[in-house]
């Protein structure tokens, strides 16, 4: 054999020994101990599509615990695709607020819309159909394709990334790994129940393969996992340093008008696109709060405005957020500024505020210790 073809051949993903059996022992396993999950088709029962890619958009970097509510809410709301996407996007981020990641939101309705648009509320079934909707990458495709269609896909998150990288003992770093981790965990498919071989690997990274001590007596893998071996588990999967973004700064105004509070809109793209927000000034590093106040007050009158004590502290993704808040109270004819409105405070839950905005809220009507 030629070097090339030697070289060509590594290159390709070969299945583990022993993979056959290591599928079949994670169905097993699974078949015992699946966890029971609001959107999780019962045994025996076919998974709906609908509820599949709800809670696969929903649990993005977000926890099960959390999840749980906002899916019951939804599917109570919007039983099925079709009502999704006749409802309004304003109505959609309502429900939503608190889950974060907004952006999921608003590509979740869009799907909505899309899929009743052109496909007449049916999804896809194919990974190809699928990744050409809003929203959806191909984990998602993966996802849905697998548990609802038995397509045989894998799809791979964190719980799986962590099952295999230990499994196989991946040395490479995240996010170079996931090829390499992609490749792996398609050894693990068996030949059939492609959907609940994914879901056993999530359940197993879940509730036995877990970042900090592991239950490796309890699992089905631990016969042959190299990590266990070495005795070095809780180092998997290898991640590269995070780099943390400067932290920005800026101020925040809750103005009160009797039992009302002002807010407005944000603009329907970026970050909390569409969400409901109490007037601030921009958010950039070094900015002080002497300039914050001057440039950005929603009604002008320095002299109204006080300080509270203490400041809000928020972590979005790419950067941490310090924010002064500022309150003032204002006469009752007192008319909102262009683009703001007024809000009655028993109401402020139906809005669509963001975690960032109920903080700052709570911050500034509550009492200064």
């Amino acid at each position: 054999m030629s070097l090339s073809g030697a070289a060509a051949r590594r290159k390709k993903p070969q299945p583990a020994a022993g993979a056959p059996d290591r599928a079949a022992a994670v169905l097993a396993w699974y078949d015992r101990h699946r966890r029971r999950l609001p959107w999780r088709a019962l045994p025996g029962e076919a998974a709906d599509p609908y509820r599949v890619w709800l809670s696969e958009i929903m649990l993005q970097q977000t926890t099960v615990r959390a999840v749980g509510p906002y899916f019951e809410k939804f599917t109570a709301r919007w039983p099925t695709v079709a009502d999704l996407g006749a409802a309004s996007l304003d109505d959609v981020l309502r429900l939503w607020a608190g889950l974060g990641y907004y952006s999921r939101a608003r590509n979740l309705h869009a799907c909505a819309v899309a899929l009743l648009r052109d496909h007449g509320g049916v999804f896809p079934d194919s990974e190809e159909g699928l990744r050409a909707l809003p929203g959806i990458g191909p984990y998602t495709a993966a996802a849905i394709a697998a548990i609802a269609f038995d397509i045989r896909t894998m799809p791979v998150d964190g719980n799986i990334e962590r099952v295999v990288s230990r499994l196989f003992a991946v040395e490479e770093a995240l996010p170079k790994s996931k090829p390499r981790i992609q490749e792996l965990a398609a050894t693990l498919l068996g030949p059939s129940r492609a959907g609940d071989s994914a879901q056993a690997l999530m359940d197993l990274g879940a509730t036995i393969c877990t970042p900090k001590k592991p239950a490796c007596a309890l699992c089905p893998l631990n016969d042959g996992c190299l990590a266990l071996t070495r005795a070095d588990q809780e180092s998997f999967p290898r991640k590269a340093p995070k780099k943390s973004g400067e932290l920005r700064r800026g101020a925040a105004f809750v103005v009160r008008r009797g039992d009302e509070l002002l807010v407005r809109t944000r603009s329907p793209k970026g970050l909390l696109g569409g969400m409901t927000e109490v007037p601030t000034s921009q958010w950039r590093a070094g900015l002080e709060d002497a300039v914050a106040l001057k440039e950005a007050p929603p009604l002008k009158g320095a002299s109204r405005w006080r300080r509270k004590v203490g400041v809000v502290n928020h972590v979005f993704t790419h950067f941490p957020l310090e924010l002064a808040v500022y309150t003032a109270e204002v006469p009752s004819r007192t008319r909102a500024p262009d683009g703001m409105r007024w809000v009655p405070i028993a109401t402020l839950a139906d809005e669509a505020l963001p975690n960032v905005m109920r903080k700052v809220v709570a911050h500034g009507l509550g009492d200064d210790a």
